[in-house]
């Protein structure tokens, strides 16, 4: 079974910075793609940034040079450090591992980042 618990979300100032992590209790870490997502009521969920299990990374346009994803193998745990923040950044964010033999994903339970201006 593929469980994601994710953590770090919260309020804070315009500005601020907040690190978020997803910690995966299974056997597939190494075995996938890690990313974060996030999403606002009436809105599709969009892609903030992905890496590699041989650490490659992917950035939307908004985030980047802002948000920063990374991965320890050794702790099964993805982050999102967010440096930079700005409203348009308040969302629900969730994490997302994607099997490589057969894409299929798996979502945590999102956690809300709300940015204050």
């Amino acid at each position: 079974q593929v469980q994601l618990v994710e953590s770090g979300g919260g309020l804070v100032q315009a500005g601020k910075s907040l690190r978020l992590s997803c910690t995966h209790s299974g056997s597939i870490f190494r075995l996938s793609l890690m990313g974060w997502y996030r999403q606002v009521p009436g809105k599709q969920r969009e892609m903030v940034a992905t890496v590699t299990t041989g650490g490659d990374t992917d950035y939307a346009d908004s985030v980047t040079g802002r948000f920063t994803i990374s991965r320890d193998s050794a702790k099964n745990t993805v982050y999102l450090q967010m440096n930079s923040l700005k409203p348009e950044d308040t969302a629900v964010y969730y994490c997302m591992l994607r099997r490589y033999f057969d894409n299929y994903d798996y979502w945590g339970q999102g956690t809300q980042v709300t940015v204050s201006s």
